[in-house]
């Protein structure tokens, strides 16, 4: 907001603050306590521009010990002039000044009320200082630095658009509003929300913000891992750090494929450890086709209490499908039986999935013994079909595939089995009993 002279209301307001000292109700008590009351009998009719003269006689004759009603109607007050006088920008800038002074003047003379009336001159500020960025950003820090974790999380949320536009300006460097942006997340996470409905306004605060930061796109990778690697040396041990650095890189674009992440991964799940840290690292390995420790992090995710059976079922069913990508059959095949226990109507996909393990695997052996997987295969895509019908028209078509590779009925008999027979196969580390086909 430009810098402007003071109308004669604002000069009123400081005058006022002459007599603070002089009593509860100032050197002129009778004269304070009668505008006090006229104004309030005009306020309570919601006669506004009645009140307003009477307000003013009351806020220059009062000390603000005199009364906190009068800070906080005065602020009412004020936003009705705003409203009114929208047109007129000198007296709106005036008056925006006037009610930001009330809030801090209340701040100071009522401890007790700090932290509201600094929350509350915030949000005049989110509301009325829409021309000025740089005022506005100085204004929400203002209230940040008072009310700390107790500021009111959707000023976080300003603040961070804010300093985007001062970035965009080049006010702000990029490490400014990465600064910012750790603050914002940080101060959020301790806040203690009164109710359900608090939390999910913090929680949805909080999303904004990353969503705001992300598609800002201020921070590149090479640029946060410039920022962020001599912190991490620095701290390895420090759980804000590590997690503010894994937060910054895995909510910007291709920035979790290099080795500071995945050391602060790893180092965050040292700290903290919790089956979505160990989901997280078991991401990263797999995405670098380590599948040894990929497989070693997702069992360690699996095993955790806190995760309930039907993420755990999730989890074997994603990691058996990793295995299978990588050459790792039984494992994926066992694995996908599991899915299969910690979440039942999980069995559908995991019986497609070990259907095309088997119908994929390559055997040695004798003209039975390598077709017999085949068996093993079609017998699951007819469990994947039944449990999940909406699979049936891909299971049929793997069925029909896999059925050409059935032995002949003349190369069975010369193995001495025919259709029907019990047939145990075991091939790639698996056993299975199914039973003999043939073609004609």
């Amino acid at each position: 907001m430009k810098k402007i002279i003071f109308s004669l209301f604002a000069v009123l307001m400081i005058g006022g603050t002459s007599v603070f000292a002089q009593g509860k109700y100032g050197p002129d008590s009778a004269e304070c306590i009668k505008y006090l009351s006229y104004y309030k009998e005009y306020f309570k009719q919601k006669s506004y521009d009645s009140a307003l003269p009477n307000w003013r006689k009351a806020y220059s004759l009062c000390p603000p010990t005199a009364n906190q009603t009068m800070l906080i109607d005065g602020t009412s007050l004020m936003r009705y002039l705003i409203g009114k006088n929208s047109k007129n920008a000198i007296y709106r800038d005036a008056l925006v000044d006037s009610l930001i002074t009330i809030h801090r003047t209340r701040a100071q003379y009522y401890p007790k009320y700090a932290v509201t009336a600094m929350n509350n001159m915030g949000l005049d500020m989110i509301n009325y200082i829409k021309d000025d960025p740089q005022a506005l950003y100085d204004g929400l820090n203002e209230v940040i630095e008072a009310n700390g974790e107790d500021t009111r999380a959707n000023i976080f949320l300003f603040k961070i658009n804010t300093a985007v536009s001062l970035y965009q300006t080049g006010a702000l460097t990029a490490e400014d509003v990465i600064e910012d942006y750790e603050q914002a997340l940080a101060m959020i996470s301790k806040m203690t929300p009164k109710n359900d409905i608090e939390k999910q306004q913090n929680d949805k605060v909080k999303t904004d913000i990353e969503s705001l930061f992300i598609t800002s796109k201020i921070a590149s990778c090479d640029k946060l891992i410039s920022l962020f690697t001599p912190r991490f040396e620095a701290n390895p041990d420090d759980l804000e750090t590590v997690s503010s650095i894994v937060m910054m890189m895995g909510s910007t674009e291709g920035c979790t494929d290099n080795e500071l992440f995945l050391n602060a991964v790893t180092k965050m799940h040292e700290l903290d450890p919790s089956y979505n840290t160990a989901y997280f690292l078991y991401r990263l390995y797999n995405s670098r086709n380590d599948i040894d420790n990929a497989i070693k992090y997702m069992e360690e995710a699996i095993a955790y209490p806190e995760s309930d059976s039907l993420q755990d079922g999730a989890y074997c069913y994603e990691l058996a499908t990793a295995c299978f990508k990588a050459g790792h059959s039984a494992k994926a095949f066992s694995t996908a039986l599991k899915a299969i226990e910690y979440d039942p109507t999980l069995a559908g996909k995991s019986y497609m999935l070990i259907g095309t393990i088997w119908g994929s695997l390559v055997c040695q052996g004798n003209e039975i013994e390598t077709r017999a997987p085949y068996w093993v295969a079609i017998d699951y895509l007819v469990k994947a079909r039944n449990a999940d019908p909406a699979l049936a028209e891909e299971a049929n078509k793997l069925i029909g595939q896999y059925s050409t590779y059935f032995p002949q009925t003349g190369d069975a008999f010369m193995y001495g089995i025919t259709n029907g027979d019990s047939y145990t196969v075991s091939c790639g580390g698996m056993r299975a009993v199914t039973t003999v086909r043939t073609q004609d």
